[in-house]
């Protein structure tokens, strides 16, 4: 298992991936939002979504873990 996490503190924006859902390497998981700009939180490997580990609208810190592939 592996986890997609946060790479700036700020809010969830929007979640784009669903449990059970497959990605690939590069595909976005979610949008955070950080002094009125949106972000991108891509996979950086392959897998199959297991937990999402966020809500939208939650404030996350840069290092917490938004999703966790199987």
């Amino acid at each position: 298992m592996s986890a997609i996490a946060a790479h700036i503190t700020g809010t969830v924006w929007k979640i784009e991936c669903a449990v059970g859902d497959t990605v690939a390497e590069g595909d976005t998981v979610a949008i955070l939002e950080s002094m009125k700009m949106e972000m991108p939180v891509e996979a950086e490997d392959a897998g199959t979504v297991a937990e999402i580990l966020c809500k939208e609208g939650q404030a996350v810190s840069e290092g917490d873990a938004l999703v966790r592939l199987a």
